[in-house]
């Protein structure tokens, strides 16, 4: 097995109820590389390719014995409900089955101590739920004990899991999933990405993503406005990214109001970004800059402590930048009149809109057809324009960042016309 290749738990005999002349090849896959570049490296053999999502014409659980819970983790995100109800009602009209568990508050859901009952979700159930933002699951930071979590699954005759998350919650269902095959038990374990950042390896473009970016417009042209009517006026945003910046590079780009980025991925001098404050000040009398959230903490001293998921703990980058400027101006003599504004947890709780929306549903369609199939160990992956189904240990290695020497830094230098920091 080659490290593009997807995990299944046996062969498929039985046939699907699908009226449907969409049924996929196993043999069918979408290249990994597709520039001519890349591919030169190729030559002679077959490039890598993942395995292309979408409905199969036999499948390995029967569905009139099969099970599926559905769990939501981590931080709020747009579309989480469209997820779960994109999940219900593929799993109830395609395929006919008819005990779906919504397991409450994260991988809390699977220990019996917690007392957290699961929901049994129907499409009555699951009505109208995509207008509205959060989890009707509800979520929780954590691992919890493996062996508790699949001791749960096998008593209560579970088949398939659908565990929407980022990279906490992907290499916790990943070590659910090593269990399970340990145990040599038929159960289907099937990520379906949720990190509002962007930052999954191997994944296009995670759902929430674009609302994200879309619903950061606002307080941009907020900061904007309020900085435009001061005398040396800066408008200061803080926007999500902890180790990627791509929701404060495309909310810049699409701005146009934005004057500095400061991004995870380029190391901040307080120096340098005092000196562009300085000089756009003095051209133009106002300044607006966007910080994503993980920008910056070589200024922290946090001693390597963890969070609930165990990721670093960042310290707060917005509020140290709001007292660092105004200090650093105020020591010259030259104040200054800045705007802070952190709309993180209004975008994170928000409804998705359309594209992400209709995304998401994709997304789950997907996934159940894969987890009918066998499929294990696997996330549903959008790449190259194409539904794939995508390893969750290769997704997981690592983060997907701003390249600062590629075309979306670029495009951002050009467009703020900033100076590298």
């Amino acid at each position: 097995m080659n490290k593009y290749s997807v995990s299944t738990l046996g062969p498929c005999s039985t046939p699907s109820p699908l009226s449907s002349s969409t049924f996929v090849d196993n043999s069918d896959g979408v290249l990994v590389h597709n520039t001519i570049k890349e591919h030169k490296n190729f030559e002679g053999s077959t490039p890598p390719s993942f395995e292309l999502a979408g409905p199969r014409e036999k499948l390995f659980f029967n569905p009139e014995e099969t099970t599926a819970a559905i769990v939501t983790c981590g931080g709020l995100c747009p579309g989480l409900n469209d997820v779960i109800r994109g999940v219900t009602m593929v799993l109830w009209y395609r395929y006919k089955i008819r005990r779906i568990l919504g397991m409450r508050y994260g991988y809390q859901g699977f220990i019996p101590s917690y007392g957290h009952t699961p929901l049994e979700l129907t499409p009555s159930f699951v009505e109208g739920i995509h207008q509205k933002g959060g989890s009707i699951l509800g979520s929780s930071r954590g691992s919890q004990p493996v062996p508790e979590t699949v001791d749960y699954l096998e008593a209560n005759n579970i088949n398939i899991l659908f565990a929407l998350g980022g990279d906490g919650t992907q290499r916790g269902s990943l070590e659910i999933a090593e269990e399970i095959e340990k145990r040599n038990l038929p159960i289907s374990v099937i990520g379906i990405p949720k990190t509002i950042d962007n930052d999954i390896k191997m994944v296009d473009r995670t759902f929430g993503f674009e609302t994200a970016v879309e619903m950061s417009q606002t307080p941009i042209k907020c900061a904007h406005q309020e900085a435009k009517a001061s005398f040396r006026g800066i408008g200061l945003v803080k926007l999500m990214g902890r180790d990627s910046g791509f929701i404060a590079a495309n909310a810049t780009l699409a701005s146009s109001d934005v004057n500095i980025l400061l991004t995870p991925e380029v190391p901040l001098s307080l120096e340098n970004l005092y000196h562009m404050i300085d000089q756009r000040l003095k051209n133009s009398s106002h300044v607006v800059i966007v910080v994503a959230e993980g920008a910056g903490q070589e200024y922290f001293e946090l001693d390597g402590a963890q969070d609930a998921s165990g990721n670093k703990k960042f310290g707060d980058i917005g509020t140290f930048l709001k007292g660092s400027i105004t200090e650093h101006f105020e020591n010259k003599g030259e104040p200054v009149r800045l705007i802070y504004i952190d709309p993180s947890y209004i975008i994170r709780s928000a409804p998705a809109n359309a594209n992400d929306s209709r995304y998401c549903f994709q997304l789950a369609e997907h996934a159940v057809h894969a987890a009918m199939a066998g499929r294990t160990k696997m996330l549903i992956s959008f790449w190259g324009g194409h539904y794939v189904h995508i390893p969750i240990e290769g997704a997981i290695k690592d983060r997907k960042k701003i390249d600062p020497s590629g075309l979306l830094w670029q495009s951002v230098l050009d467009n703020t016309g900033q100076d590298s920091l």
